[in-house]
């Protein structure tokens, strides 16, 4: 069975590979109008196809010491 397996899992991830491969091409190939309005910069494409999250500009970035703002609680 682990021939089959081995088998298997290399065709999921050449299938996966070629995917990256095809969105790749397919977002280097609009111009940067096009990029600006899905919300792109070109050198954001390949870490995108890759698989990194790219920042949300609309989400709140979330204070590392949240308590340091707090106003302290009156007895």
């Amino acid at each position: 069975m682990s021939v089959v397996n081995l088998l298997v899992s290399t065709g999921r991830r050449f299938s996966e590979w070629r995917h990256r491969q095809q969105a790749y091409a397919e977002l280097m190939a609009l111009d940067d109008h096009s990029l600006a309005d899905i919300g792109l910069h070109r050198s954001q494409i390949a870490g995108l196809v890759e698989g990194y999250r790219l920042p949300n500009p609309s989400s709140p970035v979330p204070f590392r010491n949240p308590e340091k703002l707090a106003r302290p609680k009156e007895a």
